[in-house]
């Protein structure tokens, strides 16, 4: 625990003193008045963070955020007050709030939202060190949010219904006739957008809309991905669209004699293939940035990924050499489609093309 304590220390020192630093020299956005209203005297140790209290804003699952937060209060401190919602929910909220927000930090499952945020100016720039964290193909390129943890989009499908030679190794079969009545998908869900951006890529508009009109056509529609999972291991469905940690969640809840299903990966490079990228921000509006920038700080830090790593989580920590739950598929295996994060956007584009389809 020494090593934990002192580590933790050393990374709000950091972000402390990078926020001085952002303050001395101006910063990019707008976020040079943000800097000076986080150095106002006393951020200069750890210490000094002790009492102070910050609003996150979560859109991350609540079991994981949970521990994070545990484990950052207990050794800066500084105090959480978690407030849990769909990410879109909060991402909106965030807007009509605007500067009056008592978000002090955002934490999302996916990054377009995060994108969205930044694009109405309401980000804060983080402190250099917290983005280096992390390999800069997981940030935010303009330096507002910084990537946490990654999610790999895959097929699970009932193993009673379908063997694993009959699985498709596009996402684009499943809009084929073959799959009619067959396949499950949540297409409210955050995680289910960047698909489509991701087919609009590679294959272009047109092909993208025909492909949501097949997969409506063959589909039962579920409210989140958790039934999603649920609705294919008892054999409602044969198949379906999730991220992989929603199985490994499940197999926990039930047991492995409970399980009816496996997990069926994309061939490599497959637009259906996505590394999802959970982030966190500090909002520009935050009156406690010295405090939200340690938070973030954590949340990349060696024992904030290892705590994803070794959490009912199943997700994969980005901050290089801290492994994945030894059940995952190793990080350096997975070859997902060559997509960037910038490319994913904001997330409007395909919500527009499903509410032009009605499934939202």
């Amino acid at each position: 625990m020494r090593h934990i304590t002192l580590s933790i220390a050393a990374a709000v020192v950091v972000a402390l003193a990078a926020v001085l630093t952002l303050a001395a020299c101006g910063g990019s956005g707008g976020s040079s008045t943000d800097a000076t209203s986080a150095s106002s005297g006393r951020a200069s140790t750890p210490g000094s963070l002790a009492g102070q209290s910050i609003t996150l804003y979560n859109g991350q699952h609540e079991q994981t955020t949970a521990r994070l937060v545990s484990a950052f209060e207990a050794h800066t401190g500084v105090h959480v007050n978690v407030r849990s919602d769909d990410e879109a929910e909060l991402g909106n909220q965030i807007i009509q709030e605007g500067s009056s927000s008592p978000a002090d930090v955002f934490y999302t499952e996916n990054t377009p939202v995060l994108e969205h945020l930044r694009e109405q100016g309401l980000l804060a720039r983080l402190v250099p060190s917290t983005l280096a964290a992390i390999p800069a193909r997981y940030n935010s390129p303009q330096g507002d949010w910084v990537g946490v943890s990654g999610r790999v989009s895959v097929l699970v499908y009932n193993t009673s219904q379908l063997s694993p030679s009959q699985l498709p190794s596009s996402i684009l079969e499943l809009a084929a006739p073959k799959w009619k009545g067959k396949v499950g998908f949540a297409p409210s869900e955050t995680d289910f957008q960047p698909l489509i951006t991701s087919i609009v890529k590679f294959d272009g508009a047109a092909a993208a809309e025909r492909w949501l009109q097949g997969l409506q056509a063959n589909s039962k529609i579920y409210p989140d991905n958790e039934t999603v999972v649920e609705q294919v291991n008892n054999g409602e469905s044969a198949i379906g669209l999730i991220n992989h940690y929603y199985w490994f969640r499940l197999r926990d809840e039930v047991g492995a004699g409970g399980m009816h299903s496996a997990l069926h990966y994309y061939a490599p490079r497959d637009p259906g293939d996505l590394l999802n990228v959970s982030g966190a921000a500090v909002l520009r509006s935050s009156s406690h940035q010295a405090a939200a920038q340690a938070f973030v700080a954590f949340l990349v830090s060696t024992e904030g990924q290892a705590v994803i790593a070794h959490s009912h989580s199943y997700e994969y920590p980005l901050r290089p050499g801290v492994s994945p739950a030894s059940a995952l598929r190793p990080f350096d295996q997975l070859q997902p489609a060559p997509i960037t994060l910038s490319e994913l956007g904001d997330g409007s584009a395909p919500l527009a093309l499903e509410q032009k389809l009605g499934l939202l």
